[in-house]
């Protein structure tokens, strides 16, 4: 059957849809050794459809990770400027896996990763309103009036911003930190959200994406998610609503660093 190549990529577990467009706009995708623009469709099980000279073809069985992305990362699986990138820190983990969403280069956090393409282009359609929870630290103290222009909506150079819920957390000498959810994607968005109050993020960390949470992951630690868990998600996807938070797993983290130490052992 034929679709939409975009979404085969996505269906294959190369990239999110929206990072397989930018494949396809980047000229480096080919059915049957020609170049494909946007738009076209092809049948997997007939045709040869390469990524950068490799075929790909649909993964045997699905994996689903979170990680605690370090500041000074980037959420991506290589980098031109040869940068840190998450997969610096995925080197045992065999399967081909890719970022669901992204967060900022000095920012930290959880990250889903996973080759389900489907699940991954839901979590982050605006229509799902998956929220998404983070810890920030920010420069001086939110009054009840900034506080309550950010739960209404603010707007941002590319329009509003849906209501977010916000709470503060701690107020320190010069600093206090908040607790933001949201349910858009927006690049950057807390940290423009902050910064067109007046009140600049100098600290981010994603702390939960819809019932999953960073629970005790430290940065650069990754885990693979139970199966309660991944089905926790795919109702929450499915159903919109927030199912009771899925028991912690027994699995222990496995870091880049504690990979490492074991080998010298």
């Amino acid at each position: 059957m034929q679709e939409r190549i975009q979404k085969i990529i996505s269906q294959c577990g190369l990239a999110s849809r929206r990072a397989a467009e930018e494949l396809i706009q980047e000229g480096i995708v080919t059915v049957n050794g020609k170049v494909v623009s946007l738009g076209m469709k092809a049948d997997l099980g007939r045709d040869h459809i390469k990524v950068s000279g490799k075929l790909i073809s649909s993964p045997s069985s699905r994996t689903y990770l979170i990680f605690h992305k370090p500041a000074g990362c980037i959420t991506a699986m290589q980098d031109p400027e040869k940068r840190p990138t998450v997969q610096d820190y995925l080197k045992r983990v065999k399967v081909r896996v890719f970022p669901v969403g992204r967060l900022d280069f000095n920012s930290e956090g959880l990250l889903i990763l996973t080759n389900d393409g489907e699940l991954a282009n839901a979590i982050m359609h605006p229509k799902k309103k998956i929220p998404k929870t983070y810890k920030v630290k920010i420069n001086g103290f939110l009054v009840d009036k900034e506080k309550q222009t950010l739960e209404n909506g603010i707007r941002l150079d590319d329009g509003m911003t849906k209501p977010a819920k916000v709470q503060i957390i701690k107020s320190l000498k010069a600093n206090s930190w908040i607790s933001i959810t949201i349910h858009e994607g927006k690049n950057r968005q807390v940290r423009r959200m902050m910064d067109r109050i007046g009140h600049s993020a100098i600290k981010l960390i994603r702390t939960k994406i819809g019932c999953l949470t960073l629970g005790t992951l430290k940065p650069g630690e990754y885990r693979y998610l139970t199966d309660e868990e991944v089905g926790a998600l795919k109702k929450e996807v499915k159903t919109g609503v927030s199912p009771k938070k899925p028991k912690s797993p027994k699995s222990k983290a496995r870091s880049r660093e504690g990979w490492a130490a074991k080998k010298k052992k």
